[in-house]
């Protein structure tokens, strides 16, 4: 077996850049359950943005934004809205990871930068990713702060958690026919493999279709499906994403939950809307998938899907885009041995989807 020339020992943080970090700040806290924990602005000495560390269980969200108009954070916001800059992973050596990247062809945007405060010392590097998007090697394994050199420690108590575990996986969509090339740069520039592959005769209906790639790291911590539009009848939402976010980008997050009823059913209480897939779906579900010790009831009263592969199965809901503009949207997903992600569920959920993009105008 090949050595691993980047290690990666999990997701770091993930950094949105947003319009209004404090009120990005409010919804993430009293609907998604993160607690502010740190923040850098103007009372820390930073001049030119603020940005908010969220965090629940192993989920670290920062929201940044700019102070002024002509500052590359509100530049983004203009032309994407609210939406990920950011993809931040761990590893043990930064400089190894640039140096490693850098000579398979990646673009290094940030060399490796040692900053340093009271509680130690962080390094972080930036290699340019699709679109406007980066990725960001952080080692921290020589810093005790809250999160980072220059961020005050906050003491908020935050809203209760709704049960959001860590990073199950990041989604990028991409334009027709990107979606191989950037298959090779996760195999070539960071040694990933590929999990497995949909095409539009996996993902369709009779309107629109997809196409996809799962890309995993060597220990399969990190996982980043690549999304592309197929040619249908209609606009997909990979177009209709394209479209509003001018570009390729994250679409959305998955997030683990321990117990996928208590986190949704709490997630409906503080008003976060989910898309609803037809009952019909669930009838016919039952009877593909047959006993596995869930209250199908439960699940259809929730929304929730569920999906069986060879590994086991897996719980799953997407919540309707988080902002105006339909781009970025979260799910949550609880997984029993299956390593997949709802194939099953694909052609439930397009329908679905489908419907929301005609109330919109957009199929």
């Amino acid at each position: 077996m090949a050595e691993d020339f980047l290690p990666i020992k999990g997701y770091d943080h993930i950094e949105f850049y947003v319009g209004n970090a404090k009120q990005a700040a409010h919804f993430y806290d009293k609907t998604f359950g993160f607690r502010p924990v740190a923040k850098v602005g103007l009372e820390t000495g930073c001049r030119d943005r603020a940005s908010y560390v969220m965090e629940q269980g192993n989920v670290r969200f920062v929201l940044t934004t700019a102070y002024g108009p002509d500052h590359e954070i509100a530049r983004h916001c203009a032309l994407h809205g609210d939406g990920v800059k950011v993809i931040a992973l761990t590893v043990n050596d930064c400089e190894a990871a640039l140096r490693e990247t850098k000579s398979r062809g990646a673009t290094v945007l940030q060399k490796a930068t040692a900053q340093e405060d009271q509680d130690g010392v962080l390094v972080s590097g930036v290699i340019k990713y699709a679109g406007d998007t980066v990725f960001k090697f952080v080692e921290r394994k020589n810093y005790r702060g809250a999160f980072a050199p220059g961020y005050r420690p906050i003491q908020a108590h935050g809203s209760q958690s709704v049960g959001l575990a860590a990073i199950d996986h990041v989604v990028t969509n991409v334009h027709l026919g990107e979606m191989n090339f950037w298959a090779r740069w996760y195999e070539q520039v960071l040694g990933f493999t590929n999990l497995c592959g949909f095409t539009d005769k996996d993902i369709s209906t009779e309107y629109s279709a997809l196409m996809s790639k799962v890309m995993e790291n060597g220990t399969g911590k990190c996982k980043f499906p690549i999304n592309e539009p197929a040619e249908g009848k209609k606009k997909s939402q990979i177009e209709e994403f394209l479209d509003y976010y001018y570009g390729p980008g994250v679409q959305h997050v998955a997030m683990n939950s321990g117990n996928i009823y208590e986190t949704v059913t709490e997630l409906r209480r503080r008003d976060i809307d989910f898309l609803r897939v037809p009952d019909t779906y669930y009838g016919y579900m039952r009877e593909r998938v047959g006993d596995v010790g869930e209250d199908w009831d439960k699940l259809q009263d929730l929304g929730i899907l569920l999906d069986k592969d060879d590994d086991g199965y897996l719980l799953q809901i997407f919540t309707a885009p988080v902002q105006d503009r339909p781009t970025l949207f979260f799910e949550v997903i609880e997984r029993h041995g299956s390593r997949g992600f709802g194939i099953g569920n694909f052609k439930a959920l397009f329908v679905s989807i489908e419907q929301e993009q005609a109330l919109r105008g957009n199929l």
